[in-house]
This record gives structure tokens, C-alpha cells and sequence, in this order.
């Protein structure tokens, strides 16, 4: 678990394109996810992991052997192979700053890019660590490489030493978690595991157990179309109405920018159309399930308001549900995370229990019967151009999996 081998790894993972697309209908969303579990299919194989699959899906299965005989639960290891939308993944150009002095990060393809520890306060923490960054046009991929990178690590480390006792572990790696898709075809009798930990979490310590609850609401609205040279009185533009409807969003509540800690929004994050037609997909995202109700019938009530003024025009209101906060099932079994802590205490590493403010793939893996808490992997400044890991952080992740795996062998 050396530097060395996880900055090796992570660059490498980094460098292979795998942004997904949401606007796809495909699974996974872009063929060249694949390209990345060819490569983690492959060193598994060659590093000794057994029952080793890469599925039509582009999922990876793999295992770590048992090394105690006694029967106990399987653990999963799980991180998502794809990267955000939001910024560009392609040719991303990593960047190691070995035993970063503190001083600003200017990233050479776009000095105008510069990250600095008064924009990302966490770093202040991470002086003298060696932080990975881009170059300057594209994203990092931290999210999720540094996860793949620390359960490739782990599971060198422990198929490597044979000694430390461990029972079963099944190793997944997912497509599309960016997308809300991640394990929309996981095959969870193949995956045979009993609880989960999914590697996607932020500061190094951080342990989430909470997510949102989270629907998508798709808005249509109809207009009437008409040639401009002729369409007076006759035209209804719904790019017009549209336009209306958003602007009667609240502005200084009820959206990402001004919300925090365990406060909801309703966010449009697309919109397209022309005079006849309109669509507009908001996400909606609560971390008190009841409340997506609340905040569903009073958009619709912003949207009928704005209808009302346009008695030619209609609109649909189309509300599909995305996730459930993964806290309704961890509370059943209140061991799986005071395990990971007692992991994380024995790394030295001190406890920061965290809220997700979005999803992650153990959120439904958990509603699909895996029991699956979110542990810290240093991702930072995520879905950005700013985005940046600590490869120490890293290193403390995978000491804390191998610490984790022990703990459930003494409890079980």
C-alpha cells in the first residue's frame, strides 16, 4: 500500500475516458466505460483474485478468498468506474504535487484555474501530502477512481499477505453511478454478499450512512405552434412559458445554491425544446422521504399557477422516483457502520460521521438487500475542474479495509 503504487494505479484509471451520459438510453450510457473493466478485469486476474467476471453490463465481480474457515458474513467492496457529465473527462492529464507546500495550485493548461485553500478549506488539513490534480480543461476522475484505486490496492494488499484473517470479500465495480444507473442490472445472487461498503466518500474519516431521497420530475409543456409571419393570436410559445415558470422558482431558497447540511431543494438541471414544445427535468432531493412529496406539490402548484395564465397551452408533470436515503435499512443493522469505525479508529484515522447531499450506489444496494455505508477515499471539489485527491488520504482508506476485514472476522 505504498505511495507509490496507488499514485501508479490511480493516474493510470484517471487517463481512460469513462464519462457516462445521461442523455443515453444505453447501458452502460458510453461503450468506453468498458475500456476501464477490461483493465480491472485483467490486473484481477493477474493479481489472483477468483471468480472473475465482466458482464455484458460492463459490471466487474470479482473475489478475495476466504483465509479463516469459520463461517461468517460476505463483505462487498464496491466503486463506480464512470465520471460526472458536469466537466470533461476526456485526455484528463493528472498531476501529482509531491509533499504540496500549501501555496496555490495553478493548473498549467488554464492558469486561470487556480485552487486555492480559501475556496477549498480541507486542504489546509492536507499540507505535506501529495495531492493529485488535473490540468486545467477536464475533471480529475477522483470520483470514483480513487475508490477503484484504494479496492485494487486493498486487494493486492490482502491476496499478498495470506495471513491476515478475513473471510469472503466480493469486489463490484459499477457504470453509471453518475447517472443514477449504477446498479440498475447488478446481479445480486452473482454478487452473493451479505453487507457492502461503497468507497465514494470525500475527507479522509468521513462516514455516511445518511443520503437523500431523490425523485426526478420531468415538466412538458405544450404550446401551440404557428408560422411568426402569421401567428398573431394564434402562437403559444412554450420556450416563452417556460421561461415563466422559472423564473416563479424561489430565489433564495429551495435550490442547491442556498441549501445546506439536511435541507432539500427542487434543481432543473436541463431544459429543451422549441415554440411547440418544452421540456424541462428537475431533480428533487430530501433526506426526509415524506418531503418529495411536499416539494412536488408545490412545483406543480408553481407550474399550474403559471398555466393558468396560458389557457391554450398545457403541461405534463411526470415524476419518476430515483433513490431512497439509505438510512431506513442501515438502522437495522447499526453493526455495519460501528464496525467501519472501529476500522477506522485502529488506522488512526478519527470519525467524521457525514451526510451524502446526493446518492451513491449503496443507497438502492441497499434497498436490494446489501446493507452498504459510504467510507472517505479524499475525492474533493468533485464534478470540477478543481477536483483533487490526497494520496495519503487514499493510503488511509486502504489501511482502513484492511483493518475493517478483521473486525468482522473477531465479531462474526
Amino acid at each position: 500500500m505504498s505511495s507509490f503504487n496507488l499514485i501508479d494505479r490511480f493516474t493510470s484509471y484517471v487517463r481512460i475516458d469513462t464519462q457516462a451520459d445521461s442523455e443515453s438510453n444505453t447501458f452502460p450510457s458510453t461503450e468506453k466505460q468498458k475500456n476501464l473493466g477490461k483493465v480491472l478485469r485483467d490486473e484481477l486476474q493477474k493479481i489472483g483474485a477468483t471468480e472473475l467476471e465482466m458482464d455484458e453490463w460492463g459490471y466487474v465481480y470479482a473475489t478475495i478468498p476466504a483465509t479463516v474457515e469459520k463461517e461468517m458474513p460476505v463483505l462487498c467492496f464496491c466503486s463506480h468506474m464512470d465520471t460526472a457529465p458536469d466537466c470533461s473527462g476526456t485526455d484528463i492529464n493528472p498531476i501529482v504535487h509531491y509533499k504540496w507546500d500549501g501555496s496555490d495550485i495553478v493548473l498549467p493548461d488554464d492558469p486561470t484555474q487556480i485552487i486555492t485553500t480559501t475556496e477549498h478549506p480541507y486542504l489546509t488539513e492536507r499540507i505535506g501530502d501529495d495531492i493529485i490534480t488535473a490540468s486545467g480543461k477536464t475533471l480529475l476522475g477522483a470520483d470514483d477512481k480513487a475508490g477503484v484505486a484504494i479496492i485494487m490496492a486493498t486487494a493486492e494488499y490482502l491476496l499478498q499477505h495470506p495471513e491476515i484473517p478475513h473471510g469472503k470479500i466480493r469486489i463490484l465495480f459499477t457504470p453509471d453511478e453518475e447517472v443514477g444507473r449504477g446498479v440498475e442490472h447488478v446481479d445480486m445472487k452473482k454478487l452473493g454478499a451479505d453487507f457492502g461498503y461503497t468507497l465514494d466518500g470525500g475527507e479522509r474519516g468521513s462516514l455516511e450512512g445518511d443520503t437523500f431521497s431523490a425523485d426526478a420530475v420531468k415538466v412538458i409543456i405544450n404550446g401551440v405552434s404557428a408560422h411568426p409571419g402569421y401567428a398573431k393570436d394564434k402562437l403559444v410559445n412554450s420556450l416563452k412559458i417556460a421561461g415563466e415558470f422559472l423564473d416563479e422558482l424561489p430565489k433564495k431558497e429551495w435550490s442547491p445554491e442556498t441549501t445546506e447540511d439536511r435541507q432539500g431543494y427542487v434543481h432543473p438541471v436541463s431544459m429543451n425544446g422549441i415554440a411547440e414544445q418544452t421540456t424541462i427535468n428537475f431533480i428533487i432531493r430530501d433526506f426526509i422521504t415524506a418531503n418529495l412529496k411536499t416539494h412536488e406539490d408545490r412545483l406543480k402548484s408553481i407550474l399550474d399557477s403559471v398555466m393558468s395564465r396560458h389557457p391554450k397551452a398545457s403541461a405534463d408533470f411526470i415524476i419518476t422516483e430515483q433513490y431512497r436515503n439509505m438510512r431506513d435499512m442501515l438502522d437495522k443493522y447499526p453493526h455495519v457502520e460501528a464496525y467501519a469505525a472501529e476500522a477506522m479508529e485502529r488506522a488512526g484515522v478519527k470519525v467524521e460521521k457525514q451526510l451524502v447531499r446526493g446518492g451513491t450506489d449503496g443507497s438502492r444496494l441497499s434497498f436490494m438487500g446489501l446493507p452498504c455505508p459510504n467510507l472517505f477515499t479524499g475525492e474533493m471539489a468533485i464534478h470540477s475542474k478543481h477536483e483533487f485527491v490526497s494520496v495519503q488520504d487514499m493510503e488511509a482508506a486502504c489501511k482502513t479495509l484492511v483493518e475493517l476485514v478483521q473486525v468482522w472476522t473477531e465479531k462474526s
